[in-house]
C-alpha cells in the first residue's frame, strides 16, 4: 500500500499520488522524492520499478522479503535493509518487522514489512527543519537509521528487566511451584534475544560500509552523524551480548538447582528406604513360620523384637539426620 509520496525542493514538500510526476519534477527541477510503501502488492512494486528504474536484484530482495540487515550498492541505487523491533509491555514480548530503503541522488523509497517502527512523526519532525531536508535523501536515510537504532535501546531495556525478573525468580523460595513455566519463559527470552542479535549485529559491519558509500561520503557533514549511530550500535551490541550471557548463566543455574533438588530427593528416599528395610527384614525372618527358630518360645520375644526394630530405626534416622540426608 502506498502510504505517502512527497517531492521536496529546498526542504519544502509537495504531496502527490502521482509518483511519475513527482520523480519527473525531482529530475527536472531538483530536490528529491520520498516515497513510503507498506506491505506492497505486486502491482505497486511494478509501479516503483517503472517510475524509479530500480535494479532487478534490489527488486528481487524487496519481493522476497526476510532479508538479513545489509548495505549494498546496485548501480546508482543504495539498498539498505533494516530489521525493526518494538517491545510490547503488556505481553512482555518483542515484535519484529523489516524495512528496506532504496536511495539515489533524487529519490528515497522506504518499503516496510510487518509491524515496523512508525515514521509519521519522523517525517513531521524533518519537515519542521527544511534546512535538514534540503540536504537530500541522506538526511532521511540518517533519520530512519537513527530511529531504528534508538528503538533497539527500548527493546534492550525491556529485555533487561525481563532477564532480571527471571534471575530473581530462579533464586526465589517459591521457584519450585512454577518451574515449568519459568523454564519456558527463559527459553522464550533466549529466543527473543537471539532474534534481536540477528537484527542488530549485522549493523556493526553494515554502517561502516554505509559511511563509505557515495550517498554519505559526498557530504562530510553527515559522516559525524552516521559515526554517532555506529557508536550506539556498538554499545547496544555489547549490552545485548551481556544479556545473552546472563540468560545462559540463568538457565545453567536453574538446571543446577533442579539437579541439586533431585539429588536431595533421592537421598531422602534412599534414607527412608534404608530405615524401612530394617523392620521389614526382621519381620520377614520371624514371619517365615519355621518350627525351630531361636527365641520363639520366649515370653518377652515379641516386645524385644519390636524394641530392637525401633532402636535400629531411631539409630538410622539420627545418623541420616546428622549426615544431612534427612
Amino acid at each position: 500500500m502506498l502510504v505517502d509520496a512527497v517531492w521536496y525542493f529546498n526542504g519544502t514538500g509537495t504531496r502527490t499520488r502521482d509518483l511519475a510526476e513527482a520523480a519527473a519534477c525531482a529530475h527536472r527541477e531538483g530536490g528529491f522524492v520520498w516515497t513510503g510503501v507498506h506491505d506492497p502488492a505486486p502491482a505497486e512494486i511494478d509501479q516503483l520499478v517503472d517510475v524509479f528504474g530500480l535494479h532487478p536484484l534490489a527488486v528481487e530482495d524487496v519481493v522476497q522479503g526476510r532479508q538479513r540487515p545489509k548495505v549494498e550498492r546496485y548501480d546508482d541505487w543504495l539498498f539498505v535493509v533494516l530489521k525493526t523491533a518494538r517491545y510490547l509491555d503488556e505481553p512482555e514480548t518483542v515484535e519484529f518487522g523489516e524495512m528496506q530503503l532504496l536511495c539515489d541522488p533524487h529519490s528515497i523509497v522506504i518499503i516496510r514489512h510487518g509491524h515496523p517502527v512508525p515514521l509519521a512523526a519522523l517525517r513531521r519532525r524533518l519537515e519542521a527543519t527544511p534546512e535538514t531536508l534540503s540536504d537530500g535523501p541522506v538526511a532521511v536515510l540518517h533519520a530512519v537509521l537513527d530511529k531504528v537504532v534508538d528503538s533497539y535501546q527500548a527493546v534492550l531495556t525491556g529485555l533487561d528487566d525481563d532477564v532480571s525478573e527471571v534471575e530473581l525468580e530462579v533464586f526465589s523460595d517459591q521457584q519450585e511451584s512454577g518451574g515449568a513455566r519459568l523454564v519456558e519463559r527463559m527459553y522464550f527470552l533466549q529466543r527473543e534475544i537471539l532474534e534481536l542479535h540477528r537484527a542488530l549485529h549485522p549493523l556493526v559491519t553494515a554502517i561502516p560500509t554505509l559511511r563509505a558509500d557515495p550517498v554519505v561520503a559526498c557530504d562530510d557533514r553527515w559522516d559525524a552523524y552516521f559515526r554517532d549511530v555506529n557508536d550506539h550500535v556498538l554499545r547496544q551490541a555489547d549490552q545485548l551480548q551481556t544479556l545473552r550471557e546472563l540468560i545462559a548463566a540463568t538457565l545453567a543455574a536453574n538446571t543446577a538447582q533442579v539437579s541439586l533438588r533431585q539429588n536431595d530427593d533421592m537421598r531422602r528416599i534412599s534414607a527412608w528406604v534404608a530405615i524401612a528395610a530394617v523392620p521389614t527384614m526382621l519381620a520377614g525372618i520371624y514371619g517365615m513360620n519355621f518350627d525351630h527358630m531361636p527365641e520363639l518360645g520366649w515370653i518377652g520375644g515379641y516386645p524385644i523384637a519390636l524394641g530392637v526394630m525401633a532402636l535400629l530405626c531411631i539409630t538410622l534416622y539420627r545418623t541420616f539426620r546428622k549426615s544431612g540426608w534427612l
